[in-house]
């Protein structure tokens, strides 16, 4: 019996001795932080004023639940922080690749579709006004042509006319030629001449004059029925001249009215060319104002994709700097609350009347 009471007041020696060795470790680690020492110094006050033990471990288990309570706040926060982030990141990413893929098909549209019809239209455009410059080019030289042969006409009229009075003056001279001086047969024959100088050589009636300048040339005109034959000729040579004053005239009129329906059908050309190029120059100015709306809406996306692009890097840095902090708060908040469970089993020991800070 003395045995087991020995055996056993050494068991309670050796395990007083062991916590007391416990005691100063725990005092030694807390006195390596300022919240440690901070507690210690709350304890040696405690148990200078004599105040009771469970008041004081019920103030560090209150405060222990106060940094658990902190403790799970920040893991809350964090978390919703953290889905917060993960949501803008999402919708920003997806901000950045729809405002891509608006950008990429509206350019896409502009050069495969807009860019071409424009430079289409601009060609088209240019095609007509060519085709303008070519009809106003036919216009001004069929006027040159028109008032050329008018004038060749107007000289050939002359001419005739001309030559039809040689012709009068030629048979006035022949009526007085009953009994012809040698005079008289000679201005009749300078008549006749006058007659050839009105004549081009290349008229059809050229050959008739000339047979009528042999004719003369080679009679004295004492014979009634040679200078009958020669009125005759002259008559004919008349007629045939106003004949052809009359046919040129005529031609000259269905000439003119022929130039003015091709100077009409020419107006007419031009006028559709102009409806043309003011057809297409609606149709181009649709396609620039369209080009113009999508180049504001590509340049207004790209805008918008710089812009959350940059929202982007500013959410993540920001969350990277917020997680930064929310390591070092919950570094410090376990490390605070490991401290007070350390000064916890310090209240909770047998004797800490020694504590000293």
């Amino acid at each position: 019996m003395k045995t087991i009471l020995l055996i056993a007041l050494i068991a309670v020696a050796f395990t007083a001795r062991v916590q007391e060795r416990n005691l100063a470790k725990i005092t030694t680690d807390l006195q390596k932080s300022t919240y440690g020492s901070a507690l210690l110094h709350l304890v040696e006050l405690h148990s200078m004023a004599g105040g009771p033990v469970q008041e004081l471990i019920d103030a560090i288990e209150e405060l222990i639940n106060d940094l658990e309570e902190e403790l799970e706040e920040l893991e809350f926060n964090f978390q919703v922080r953290t889905n917060e982030h993960n949501s803008l990141v999402v919708s920003l990413e997806q901000d950045i690749q729809d405002a891509v893929i608006d950008v990429n098909n509206t350019q896409d549209t502009l050069d495969n579709l807009l860019f071409p019809r424009r430079e289409q239209l601009q060609v088209r455009i240019e095609q007509i006004q060519e085709n303008q410059e070519a009809n106003r080019k036919n216009y001004d030289e069929a006027i040159l042509v028109r008032e050329q042969e008018h004038e060749d006409f107007e000289f050939q009229i002359a001419e005739l006319n001309d030559a039809t009075a040689a012709v009068d003056d030629a048979l006035a001279l022949l009526e007085t030629l009953t009994n012809p001086s040698l005079l008289q047969v000679r201005r009749f024959q300078n008549s006749l001449k006058n007659i050839e100088a009105k004549i081009k050589s290349r008229s059809k009636m050229a050959p008739m004059i000339k047979a009528l300048i042999s004719l003369a040339s080679n009679q004295n005109f004492s014979d009634q029925g040679i200078i009958g034959q020669i009125v005759d000729a002259l008559n004919e040579f008349r007629n045939a001249v106003v004949d052809s004053i009359n046919a040129q005239t005529a031609a000259e009129a269905q000439a003119q009215a022929d130039h003015e329906e091709y100077l009409e059908q020419l107006d007419d050309e031009y006028a559709e060319f102009q409806r043309q190029i003011n057809r297409v120059n609606v149709d181009l100015t649709a396609t620039n104002e369209k080009i113009d709306q999508m180049t504001e809406f590509r340049d207004q996306r790209d805008a918008d994709r710089k812009q959350y692009t940059a929202e982007l890097e500013l959410e993540n840095n920001t969350y990277a700097e917020e997680t930064d902090t929310y390591t070092n708060l919950k570094n410090e908040f376990t490390r605070e609350l490991g401290i007070s469970e350390q000064a916890l089993s310090v209240v909770k020991s047998a004797d800490f009347s020694n504590i000293k800070v």
